[in-house]
């Protein structure tokens, strides 16, 4: 199989998004790809665990991507081997009216992970400045104080909300959550085969919506606001990695194995020790037990 390094897939540089690869090819076929997979979620979950008793660091794991990219099925295979105490996840769709009374980063907020936790983002927080900017009239529902009309919302409005974002996420990572972020980079013409399946198996019917199609007519609207998401926040505490997902089994061990080769430079990550007391006294707790 071929060798990937996360510098591979993380955003350091401006980029074009046109520039980045949707497939990539790692010379291994589909079982190889899951054997591999099922190897580094093992491990992945071995850290978890560690993490869990350590209670010290947050993860915080977001993807996006567009409609089809293989979101809910890279979650499902990536963390099917994790112990479900140790990850929440929340998939986030249109606002509540509850969540429009609060700021928008609230009902994200109060969903991140606690210390010990691994926390899921399906869709995320930069929606706020993706599905809100190609279709900023949603924002008239946030009942904001300065906007009362679409016209309102200028260049302004959107460096003060990617202002808030990063400051967002560095409070958080500098509080001990690690942050990883996922740009699942589908191709328009994979988007349209697999929209085509959905279509043509009646067990995955139920996925389509007519408004994919409308969406899918907004693609160079919403592929320009992704690449100024990636250019504009990816940062040393909270990278971007932009995973080639035209092909779901490859795109879900490179977004693994990021997962582990960062997580395992995290040294002081460990299980805690009982205390020096309680230590010197095991061979007495287990004489009182076998002599029950």
């Amino acid at each position: 199989m071929k060798h990937i390094t996360i510098e591979d897939f993380k955003i350091t540089s401006k980029i074009n998004i046109k520039d980045l690869p949707t497939y990539l090819d790692l010379k291994a076929d589909k079982s190889e790809l899951k054997e591999a997979l099922r190897e580094v979620s093992e491990d992945l979950a071995e850290i978890q665990n560690a993490m869990y008793a350590h209670g010290k660091y947050s993860v915080l794991f977001c993807i996006q991507g567009m409609d089809t990219a293989g979101k809910d099925s890279l979650i499902r295979e990536v963390f099917k081997e994790f112990n479900i105490r140790g990850i929440v996840a929340h998939s986030f769709k249109k606002p509540t009216d509850l969540e429009l009374k609060h700021d928008y980063l609230w009902r994200h907020y109060i969903a991140l992970p606690a210390r010990g936790k691994f926390g899921v983002f399906n869709r995320t927080h930069y929606e706020n400045v993706l599905v809100t900017r190609v279709h900023p009239k949603y924002l008239m529902y946030e009942n904001m104080p300065g906007i009362n009309s679409v016209d309102d919302v200028d260049d302004a409005f959107w460096d003060k909300r990617f202002e808030e974002i990063n400051a967002f996420e560095k409070h958080i990572a500098e509080n001990g959550t690690i942050i990883f972020k996922f740009f699942l980079n589908l191709s328009k013409d994979e988007q349209k085969n697999r929209l085509l399946r959905r279509l043509n198996r009646p067990d995955k019917q139920w996925k389509f919506s007519s408004d994919d199609l409308k969406e899918r007519k907004l693609w160079d609207k919403y592929q320009a606001c992704y690449e100024d998401v990636l250019n504009r926040s990816s940062k040393p505490h909270a990278p971007w990695f932009s995973i080639p997902a035209d092909d779901k089994p490859t795109a879900r061990y490179i977004v693994a194995k990021i997962l582990y080769d960062t997580l395992k430079t995290y040294t002081d990550i460990k299980e805690p020790e009982l205390p020096a007391k309680e230590k010197a006294n095991i061979d007495l707790y287990k004489e009182q037990l076998e002599n029950e």
